[in-house]
């Protein structure tokens, strides 16, 4: 009989961030009280799952969302750069008020190509780091399960990756919400399902959370978007054929 390997992508907890700044791969940014509680929230939904092995990024944030799980399951957290935050030119610059990007027409230039795209690190990048990342958690978990923490933009483009989608979307569009579990389900080496959860959903809309991290840089910004990256959202949500490209 093939063996069946599930390997779970968790988006890390909400981010205390109280200047609204696009933190991306910065150090010393770490988890506000209610990411905590996500994190909690997670490690019960999980600490019944056979999961073998719990890898994070480096970041503080993914860190710190990685270890009640682990707590939970008896396991080590361990650390896999290649599951770190996508790369920005806007790190460390203000997402909302009166100082923030858009007001700055310096910063239009790199709203040129939403395809690669020009304001980060390339998709293709992203899915070959993310697809190797997801290739060795599976060999080490093989018949069993494994938790990676990483971030939304990341796990969202191997999601697409991995349903046949296009690469280049609205970055408001993700779905991907905080502490949420992108599930991919392979038996032998073929992926055969992707599956979504919030385990901490409730949590996250009692607390109102507002937009984080790159999707919280688009937010508002529908009179500077290009046009390009709006067109043809209806289809955005249909997923396609379920195939990680080259597994």
């Amino acid at each position: 009989m093939t063996e069946m390997t599930i390997v779970h992508l968790l988006r890390h907890g909400e981010v205390h961030n109280p200047r609204g700044v696009l933190y991306g791969r910065l150090p010393d940014y770490h988890l506000s009280e209610t990411g905590l509680r996500m994190a909690e929230v997670v490690a019960k939904a999980v600490e019944s799952r056979d999961i073998v092995a719990v890898w994070s990024s480096p970041m503080e944030r993914a860190q710190e969302t990685a270890a009640p799980p682990a707590k939970a399951l008896g396991l080590e957290v361990t650390t896999d750069d290649r599951l770190i935050e996508a790369g920005n030119v806007f790190e460390g610059l203000r997402m909302a008020g009166s100082d923030n990007v858009f007001r700055d027409p310096r910063s239009y230039r790199y709203f040129t190509n939403p395809f690669r795209p020009s304001w980060g690190e390339p998709y293709l990048d992203i899915v070959a780091r993310m697809k190797a990342v997801i290739d060795d958690a599976r060999a080490a978990a093989r018949g069993h399960e494994a938790l990676l923490v990483s971030h939304q933009l990341p796990i969202w483009i191997i999601r697409l990756a991995a349903e046949g989608r296009r690469l280049w979307h609205d970055p408001r569009r993700r779905q991907c919400a905080l502490a949420s579990l992108t599930s991919l389900t392979f038996e032998g080496g073929r992926l055969i399902s992707v599956g979504y959860s919030e385990p901490a959903g409730a949590l996250l809309r009692a607390s109102g959370a507002q937009p984080q991290g790159e999707a919280a840089l688009f937010d508002k910004a529908d009179e500077v978007l290009p046009e390009a990256l709006r067109a043809g959202q209806e289809d955005e949500e249909t997923p396609g054929p379920r195939s990680v490209p080259g597994a």
